[in-house]
């Protein structure tokens, strides 16, 4: 099997290195626009071989894993160039956009909108790990549109590296991950900006930082090449999201403000919920 893995960071590296360990017959080949990491990726193991775009008529399978923006141009390209057994499916975190753009591609059946909700804050092909998606969620979305046959071997492909699939529509899925993902990431890099706009001022402000903020600030390690063509492409439920959070802020300091620690109280401790929540979630996976 031919698996062609275009954009060789974190998640198609890691998904290069679980496919190689699941399958004997496998050959993977890299492309990149990055000439540094398809060298680094080759050195890694991570790869078999360096390829090129004009290689994927040779591919039984190919894997776009390059931020969405690029995603739109790219995805009916690769489709072109595909012979009419190869399964392409990508990576992306939006799906509307790239659902649209594939619609009425003559090789609609060849492609299949996924979405592994895996990742960490690191970025190129020196952060591939073994096992990132073992037990995680991937979102399938229009899977109709697919050929059966070429569902089953991307499916098949996907639960073999530990990944549990659940089935979505494009809108449902940006709308929902606006908030679980879009958000976090949102207020990740926000609470870093406010820290480092006043650390300019008290220069041992990181020295009192405890391992709750490095928690909390952690994703705005994450690329910002890959997130602002995210928050981009889903632009509308970005700003729903973002309005309530804001809304939650304001009435929170409101609540401070007016010495009500009453009810300071109470919210956290409504908040406190989200234990049980997360809990139940860590629990299906398992």
């Amino acid at each position: 099997m031919k698996v062609f893995v275009i954009g060789l960071g974190l998640i198609g590296g890691s998904m290069a290195l679980d496919l190689k360990e699941q399958y004997n017959d496998i050959e993977i080949y890299g492309i990149d626009a990055n000439e540094n990491h398809l060298e680094e990726a080759l050195q890694l193991g991570l790869i078999d071989e360096k390829s090129s775009m004009k290689e994927l008529s040779k591919a039984d399978v190919v894997i776009v894993s390059i931020p969405v923006n690029a995603m739109l141009k790219a995805i009916p390209e690769i489709l072109d160039l595909v012979h009419d057994d190869a399964v392409v499916f990508d990576v992306g975190s939006t799906k509307s956009q790239i659902c649209e753009v594939v619609a009425n591609h003559p090789k609609r059946r060849n492609f299949l909108a996924a979405h592994p909700i895996s990742g960490t804050e690191f970025s190129g092909p020196s952060a591939a790990i073994h096992g990132l998606y073992q037990g995680k969620t991937n979102i399938i979305c229009e899977v109709e549109k697919t050929a059966f046959k070429l569902q089953e071997r991307a499916l098949k492909m996907f639960t073999d590296i530990g990944m549990r699939i659940r089935y979505m529509d494009p809108h449902s899925h940006d709308k929902h991950i606006a908030y679980v993902s879009h958000l976090s990431h949102i207020s990740s890099f926000m609470l870093g900006k406010t820290v480092i706009d006043k650390e300019r001022n008290e220069r041992d402000i990181f020295d009192m930082a405890g391992s709750g903020f490095a928690s909390t600030v952690r994703l705005a390690k994450s690329s910002p090449a890959m997130w602002a063509p995210i928050f981009e492409q889903n632009k509308d439920n970005v700003l729903e999201t973002l309005s309530e959070y804001i809304n939650n802020l304001q009435e929170f300091k409101t609540l401070i403000e007016e010495n009500k620690f009453d009810e300071v109280y109470n919210t956290m401790e409504n908040t406190n919920r989200i234990k049980e929540i997360l809990n139940g979630i860590i629990v299906k996976t398992t």
